[in-house]
C-alpha cells in the first residue's frame, strides 16, 4: 500500500542540500541523516555526515545560486519515500531534474539514499 508523506519531511530534506554555511550544513546533515548515511547516485557514492556534506558543497559549487525545490508529491511505503526534485535559478525552471528512493532509519533520519538523474543539461 503506498501513501502520500508531508511535503514538509522533502523540504527539510532539501534544506540540508540548499543550505550554503559550511557549519550551518554540517548541522542539518546530521539532524537529516544517519551516522552511516550512505548517498549513491550516478555521478557519487558517498558514506558518513562529512562525505555527503562535502558532496553537497561540491553541488553547489558546480551549480553556483542554484536552489533544490520538490517537483509533485513524495509517496512513501514502509521505511522508503519516493520524490523529485529540481535543481535551478530560485523562481525558474529547473535545467536539473532528479528523483531520489530514501530509506528512513528507526529514528525517521535518512539512512540509505538512491538518486537519480533524470534530466541533466548538456
Amino acid at each position: 500500500m503506498t501513501n502520500t508523506i508531508s511535503l514538509d519531511s522533502v523540504i527539510f530534506y532539501l534544506d540540508a542540500w540548499n543550505n550554503t554555511d559550511p557549519d550551518a550544513r554540517a548541522e542539518a546533515v546530521a539532524a537529516v541523516f544517519t551516522e552511516d548515511a550512505r548517498y549513491v547516485d550516478p555521478l557519487a557514492d558517498v558514506t558518513g555526515h562529512e562525505a555527503i556534506a562535502a558532496l553537497i558543497g561540491g553541488v553547489q559549487q558546480q551549480f553556483p545560486g542554484f536552489v533544490f525545490r520538490p517537483v509533485g508529491e513524495p509517496v512513501a511505503h514502509h521505511d522508503v519515500v519516493r520524490f523529485s526534485w529540481g535543481l535551478g535559478p530560485d523562481g525558474e525552471e529547473p535545467p536539473v531534474i532528479g528523483s531520489d528512493s530514501v530509506v528512513r532509519a528507526a529514528d525517521g533520519r535518512v539512512c540509505l539514499v538512491l538518486g537519480f538523474l533524470d534530466r541533466v543539461p548538456g
